[in-house]
Parts: C-alpha cells; structure tokens; sequence
C-alpha cells in the first residue's frame, strides 16, 4: 500500500519571488556548483507591468549565460501557463508547493555584435545606404547633384524636428502636461463626434429600430435592473420634491412625474431612467474608483457595463486608474440622447439634457445632428426652473427618413460675382 503525503502551497510574502527553473539552450548542465547564478529585478515597482521583470544571470569558466521573462528573448509558456514546483520531505511527508518561473539561458560572448561590425559594416547598412554609396563611387554627376540634394534636405528636416522637440518642451514646461492632454482630448471629440453615437441603423423601417434598444442594453443588462426600476416606479411625489431639491437630473425628474399609468411600459421606463441617471452621475465624475454605483444598489454587470463603455484606464502613482476624459463624456451624451428617445416616444429635451450633463448647448446640438435628428424649439414652461415667457426648449426628434446636415469641412466658399 502507498504512502500518503501532505502537501502544503506556499504563497510568496512578495510578488516575483518564486522559484526559478532554468534551460540552456545550447546543452544540458551536468555540474551546478560550477555555476554562479545571479537574478536581477526591475528597480521601477511603481509600475505594474514592470515590477515583475526578471534577468538571470550564470557565470561559468567558459561562458556567460543570460535569461529574462520579458521580451522577444522570453519563454510565452510563462505568460499561458502556470509552473509549480513540488519539495517532499521524506521524513515527515510533507510537500511544500512553490511557484515557479522557466528562464531560457542563452550564452553570451562580450564584444561579440562590436566584432561583428567592424568585420561586416556593409552588413548593417540600410539598402538606401548601400545605394547611396554606389552613387557616390560610380554615380553621374546629376546623381551625385540628387544625392548631395536629399541630404541637406535631410539635415534640414532634422534640424526643423529638434527645434519643434525643443518648443514642445518649453510649451509643456509652462502650461503643464495634464492641460495640454485635455486640450488634445477636447479638440478629438470635435473631430470625431460621430465615433462615439450608438451603432446606428440608418436603412431600418421603423424609428425605433435606427437606434436599437439591445445596442444601449443587452436583455440581461436588462433584467439586472429590475430591483432598482422596481425602487423607481414606487417613488411617492414626496420622494420626487426631495430628489429635486436635491439637484438629481430634470431628465430624468420630468419623466418619473409622467410615468404611463401601464404596467408594463412603467416597468420599462422606470428601468430606462434609473440607468439614466447613472449615466449622468457617470458625467460628472473625473476619477472612477470600483465602489461607483454601489451606494445606489448598482448590479455588478451595470457596474462593469459602465467601467468598460465609458471610462479609459490610465496609470497613476503605480496603480491603474479609470478616469471620464473630455471624449467619453460626448459618449455619454450620445448615449443618454438614444436612450431618451425610447423612453419618450422618439424625443428627447435637449435643453434638459445638457445641463444635466454639465456640457454646452452647442456640444449637444452637434451630438444630435451627428445622430441625424430633427431640431425643434418649444416654449419653455414656467415650472421648469423658473423660466421666462421667452425662454424655449431645443427639441430633438427620430423621424425617417433620417434628417441630414452639412458638415463645416464640406461647405463650399461662394463665387464672387464680378
């Protein structure tokens, strides 16, 4: 009958400290106390993808051999597989499990590449170089002219590049690196508007199928907001003047007191505008941390949904970071104008909706006609903010065929007549 052993995992007190294993390309190793092995680890910790690199080095009397785990030079079993190393004791039977790293050892001769170039320097030149060096030696006079032409044109551009790096420096020196990232992320979302509308079906027959419904939620995005639609649609009047007194969305405030009296639609919109309003919430956040939502019983795939759609992850201080730029927040315009044409029979409050979302009228006109929308105004009623007779709602609406407008960078200067 065979023994039994126990066997124990041991987890590392620090990260990257597991077991090596190591593989020489060139043969096997026959004596190890002839070797003297050394390894090495990044000295940048507060980065995450590079914290873990590892460089091990064995010296013989013969050669010197180096591994990494990184690189082109690295084993990909590393990174598709996990390695464990198993050390029994025989007396007490008991196993202790480590884990464990491969490492490649490929020998390494010093002076080795420096050799080889000052044997073979054609072997390092470009096919440009190689031809550039015929011309010179065997070349007609109007080539070497051509020759001698593309090189000061060379220096030149060289030149223009160093004096623009050192004005990029100076520039960023005084009005600071993050300003000028949100600069370039303000002027992309111009330029780039439509990357961020919802999928868009321009050839459907019905207006509600321009948009589709599963496109802004999946069914099962669905049925997890059945708890909070359910939180939504038994919200008293009471309920409503404190959440307005409170500073929630008028968007949202404005349909919760129009909520169709069927039960089903009901149920449909309260689930729309509970989502709704954590998409404007999402708006206004500049940092995401992975607690966004919970205060507000917000379903993990909701959570997830919104970490992935409309935030971009960035490194800060070590740690990955989910942050709101300046184009995401266009996204979520786009987003919540679809979703608002589902909830409100195919039109959507404009005026609401961008202040809601803390963007300019302008950014939200151009969302709608990137959307293909139709414009309208209607006069502002006096319970909405206290407005003035004057005052009035930009309306947009779904109808087909789609509207369309010209883009600045399409229109045309006029002829002067002479």
């Amino acid at each position: 009958m065979a023994e039994s052993c126990v066997w124990k995992y041991c987890k590392e007190e620090k990260e990257g400290h597991n077991v090596v294993i190591v593989q020489f390309s060139n043969g096997n190793l026959k004596n190890a106390e002839q070797v003297d092995f050394a390894l090495y680890k990044n000295s940048d910790d507060s980065n995450p993808r590079k914290k873990s690199r590892r460089i091990l080095v064995a010296e013989t009397d013969r050669l010197s051999y180096v591994g990494n785990n990184f690189g082109t030079g690295s084993l990909k079993c590393n990174t598709l597989c996990k390695y464990y190393v198993g050390v029994l004791d025989k007396r007490s039977r008991r196993m202790e499990v480590h884990n464990a790293q491969i490492f490649n050892m490929q020998p390494t001769i010093p002076g080795e590449s420096t050799s080889e170039k000052e044997t073979l320097p054609s072997s390092s030149k470009s096919y440009r170089d190689k031809v550039d060096s015929l011309i010179e030696a065997f070349g007609t006079n109007k080539q070497k002219r051509a020759l001698s032409s593309r090189r000061l044109n060379q220096v030149g551009n060289d030149t223009l590049q160093q004096v623009v790096a050192r004005a990029a420096d100076n520039i960023i020196d005084e009005k600071g690196l993050e300003a000028l990232e949100q600069d370039v992320a303000q002027t992309a979302a111009q330029a780039d508007t439509v990357l961020y509308i919802p999928p868009c079906h321009a050839d459907a027959t019905q207006p509600q199928d321009v948009y589709l419904f599963d496109d802004l939620l999946s069914p099962v995005e669905y049925e997890a907001l059945a708890a909070p639609g359910r939180k939504m649609m038994e919200l008293s009047p009471e309920d409503l003047e404190k959440m307005a007194k409170d500073g929630s969305p008028l968007s949202v405030l404005r349909l919760l007191k129009s909520l169709s009296g069927i039960e089903k639609s009901c149920e449909r919109q309260a689930r729309c505008l509970w989502y709704l309003s954590q998409l404007i919430k999402l708006a206004h956040q500049r940092n995401i941390n992975r607690k966004f939502g919970l205060e507000d019983g917000c379903p993990r795939i909701i959570q997830n949904k919104l970490m992935r759609t409309f935030t971009v992850e960035t490194f800060n201080n070590g740690r990955i970071q989910n942050v709101v730029p300046s184009s995401m927040r266009i996204k979520l315009a786009a987003y919540c104008l679809a979703l608002l044409l589902h909830v409100d029979d195919q039109t959507a409050d404009l005026t609401l909706l961008h202040r809601d979302l803390g963007i300019t009228e302008n950014k939200m006109l151009e969302v709608a006609k990137s959307m293909r929308l139709k414009l309208s105004k209607r006069p502002m009623a006096e319970e909405e903010g206290g407005a003035r007779p004057e005052d009035e709602h930009r309306l947009a609406t779904l109808e087909l065929p789609l509207a369309k407008y010209e883009q600045f960078g399409q229109r045309r200067k006029r002829k002067k007549m002479k």
